[in-house]
């Protein structure tokens, strides 16, 4: 199951001891100011998690799987996750312990 933004307010409110209100203020402009930060195309670092890169695809040719029908595809950006060493390391400790 996907850990959702109303999860993550729960766990402050918990964790923290911030009141629902508060915990909800503090989540809504985090993400408020990393999605500022993309839109201005500027990269997200995260020290011990990871990386957002906005990268620029350039326009290019597709096909419409349905219809077989060639298409053009826009340009656009596109927002890309890396993670860092010790979040990788961290993930795959635990894939080594369920096996």
């Amino acid at each position: 199951m996907a850990l959702t933004k109303e999860k993550i307010i729960s766990s402050i409110y918990h964790q923290v001891g911030l009141s629902k209100n508060r915990s909800r203020l503090v989540v809504e402009t985090l993400f408020e100011i990393i999605k500022q930060t993309l839109e201005q195309g500027e990269d997200l670092l995260v020290s011990g998690f990871g990386k957002f890169v906005v990268k620029e695809k350039s326009a290019r040719r597709g096909r419409n799987p349905q219809t077989t029908e060639d298409l053009q595809l826009r340009a656009r950006r596109v927002v890309v996750f890396k993670t860092s060493g010790v979040l990788r390391n961290k993930i795959n400790q635990g894939s080594k312990d369920s096996q």
